[in-house]
């Protein structure tokens, strides 16, 4: 059947005994009300689900149910219907056959869409049913930027070729909402939006400009040969930043604000002059999402209930450590909200603020005027606060200045780049902290990183490495044999990588006595053996490891962390059929 066929719904539904007429009078009304479909009030208010709802029209217009989650699309087919139409009348193109056009609709009793669809394709259309919420998650995956991009950029490309004025003046133009270079730039944004890029990377090459976003923490590159549009997307990208654009050949930090699809966007950019031109990183931020709380990171229930006791407690140095983008923000803003009260006073010394929080005083740092980390610290302690945030512990006037924050009332915390909890230690040793000030002042480090989750679509059972096989075995010992692994294949929802989103893993190091007398003594070597002797202390790579046994994650990711642990195998330590050799695992250098 290619013809939707007029039904009523509620009445159908009442007389195959799936709603009672009470609960249909009450529909009506609501619908009355609201305007929404009848089918969408009866899911809302729990008459019945989605699914039994898209099974009952899928039997009564004799039409198929598609499961979109595991849909390979074909990217010609899908451009068939155009964006515009595909979101008006939330409906997707499956597949075609010859002139006959197979598409995914959330209301298949739509009959304007129907005849619309007819008239725009020029094709037979066949219906088929879709779940709304899988529908509309595919739209955004499916209509990429990349052409429109691609068409932009020949488009500014040509616009220099002809012109007679220059880059600056393009960039700057008066009609800036049909300037090329701006329609170029939004369709960035909302490309970056769609598929959550956290960073959009803008390379000019020797003949190509390579446009590079981060998703999941891996980069996806669209290679556009239009190479001299690159300047006037700096220029551009300069101007909205408030940077000066007759500066080419030093590094500048700017942000600027944007709202797409009706998110509000915070972008941090630096630019840095290479030998082919200015490169640019712009890190995204969105504010619409607003901070998380602590419980939804995803830390573990027992770290979690660890992380809470410390910062309760009303003075001492809590660090969270890691490398650049593992996350270490996010966690302090969501350490900040819980302990934003009316009664504590918070001060944040930032470079730069991320997120704005009400109640909470943040200073920007500026080391251009002379408002660095330690002068704002030493103001800061005059203000009254009970706790205080330092951005990141830099140098050793920061840290002695936090440390002793720290002994005299005031719950402090701070960030490092360090591989690892125990490494934070060595680190803050290395920038002239005192073992006896470290002694009495630190409570708890909390080092993390993210690794990318198992796309739960395609995720299936997967037989491991030999190397992969031989390193559980040597961190999981007799439970390795027990233990099962997945992997995922590919699909449309995580655009073939196999994993879709990412989640946070963390190894949490309390100072309990025996260290502290440790620092004390300035002996950071016995300080990081106690740390390992500890029975809370986990590493990074174990909770990693366990997660892959939970099937959240993969073996892969969890070994990705194994380097910056305490141990690993080498090459040589496996047999030929990938089983270790030796029982000793060696100790990285790390």
């Amino acid at each position: 059947m290619t013809l939707p066929r007029k039904i009523r719904l509620g009445d159908l539904l009442v007389e195959k005994k799936i709603i009672s007429s009470h609960q249909l009078e009450l529909a009506l009304a609501e619908q009355k009300k609201s305007g929404r479909k009848l089918g969408q009030v009866l899911v809302d208010t729990g008459s019945l689900t989605q699914d039994s709802l898209l099974s009952f029209l899928s039997e009564q217009l004799n039409v198929p149910f598609v499961e979109l989650a595991h849909y390979q699309f074909e990217p010609d087919t899908v451009k068939l219907v155009p964006e515009v139409h595909a979101r008006r009348f939330r409906v997707v193109a499956l597949k075609q056959r010859g002139q006959v056009l197979q598409v995914g609709m959330a209301d298949p009793t739509n009959f304007f869409a129907y005849d619309e669809l007819t008239r725009i394709t020029h094709r037979t259309i066949e219906i088929a049913v879709v779940r709304e919420n899988e529908l509309l998650e595919v739209l955004d995956r499916v209509y990429r930027q990349g052409d429109q991009i691609s068409g932009l950029a020949e488009q500014l490309s040509d616009e220099l070729k002809e012109s007679d004025f220059d880059v600056d003046q393009l960039a700057a133009g008066a009609d800036l909402s049909e300037a090329p270079v701006v329609k170029l730039l939004h369709s960035l944004f909302q490309d970056a939006v769609q598929i959550k890029a956290s960073d959009i990377h803008i390379e000019p090459d020797d003949a190509v400009l390579r446009i590079r976003m981060r998703v999941d923490g891996v980069l996806r590159e669209q290679v556009l040969g239009e190479r001299r549009i690159a300047s006037a997307l700096v220029q551009r990208l300069k101007l909205m930043s408030n940077l000066d654009i007759a500066e080419k050949r030093l590094p500048q930090d700017g942000r600027f604000s944007i709202r797409v699809s009706d998110r509000n966007i915070d972008v941090r950019i630096a630019t840095m002059p290479l030998q082919t031109g200015e490169a640019v990183v712009m890190r995204l931020l969105d504010q619409s999402e607003g901070v998380r709380d602590l419980a939804q990171l995803g830390m573990p229930p027992a770290l979690l209930a660890r992380l809470t006791h410390a910062l309760k407690r009303p003075h001492g140095l809590v660090v969270v450590t890691g490398p650049t983008g593992s996350g270490k923000t996010s966690t302090l803003y969501s350490a900040l909200k819980f302990l934003n009260e009316p009664q504590v006073k918070i001060v944040t010394v930032e470079d730069p603020v991320e997120y704005r929080l009400a109640r909470v005083n943040q200073v920007q740092v500026n080391s251009q005027i002379g408002l660095s980390f330690a002068r704002v610290l030493r103001t800061t302690l005059r203000l009254d606060p009970d706790v205080v945030l330092i951005g990141e512990m830099r140098d050793q006037e920061t840290v002695e200045i936090g440390l002793r924050a720290a002994m005299t009332g005031h719950l402090v915390l701070s960030t490092l780049h360090t591989n690892d909890a125990i490494g934070s230690v060595s680190r803050l040793m290395d920038m002239g902290a005192e073992g006896y000030l470290l002694a009495s002042s630190l409570r708890l480090v909390l080092a993390q990183r993210l690794v990318r989750c198992l796309c739960t679509s395609c995720a299936a059972p997967h037989e491991l490495e030999p190397a992969e096989r031989a390193w559980v075995q040597q961190r999981l010992g007799p439970e390795a044999a027990a233990a099962s692994f997945q992997a995922g294949r590919g699909c449309h929802r995580c655009n073939n990588t196999g994993y879709r989103g990412r989640m946070g893993v963390y190894e949490m190091l309390e100072v309990d006595a025996p260290m502290a007398d440790a620092l004390t003594r300035g002996d950071g070597l016995e300080f990081a053996r106690l740390a390992r002797a500890s029975k809370t202390y986990r590493t990074l790579d174990r909770l990693a490891l366990d997660y892959a046994v939970e099937g959240r994650t993969t073996v892969s990711e969890a070994l990705r962390l194994a380097a910056d642990g305490e141990f690993g195998l080498e090459v040589d330590d496996l047999d030929a059929s990938g089983a270790p050799t030796v029982a000793t695992p060696r100790r990285n250098a790390a």
